[in-house]
């Protein structure tokens, strides 16, 4: 466990250098506006959200997709739309294009 109970690494960027690159700096405030990125060993983006500050973010959903990075990168499975960890996943492959939804029958419970 890193300090403060947080078990992935986070960062402050204070003078918003960080922020400008990344396109998420709001100059007239001075501060960066709510930007998430996912960021796989390979320094690649793999995922990016932006918000206004008026909404905030779902740690549940950031899990999640890391967790369903690093199945596809240990993998080579793809994981449809609504995935969960432990649940079904999908093979990638040519015959699967256009074809998903006979493959896989989503939950539609919401």
């Amino acid at each position: 466990m890193v300090p403060g109970g947080v078990p992935y690494p986070m960062l402050s960027d204070a003078g918003g250098k960080i922020g400008r690159i990344y396109g998420v700096y709001e100059e007239e405030a001075g501060v960066d506006i709510r930007g998430r990125f996912i960021i796989d060993p390979d320094g690649i983006i793999q995922a990016m959200e932006v918000l206004t500050p008026a909404v905030g973010r779902n740690v549940a959903e950031l899990i999640r997709q890391i967790k369903a990075f690093q199945h596809v990168r240990a993998t080579g499975e793809v994981m449809p739309s609504g995935w969960q960890p432990g649940k079904p996943t999908l093979k990638p492959s040519p015959a699967l294009a256009g074809k998903v939804w006979e493959v896989w029958k989503p939950d539609m419970a919401f």
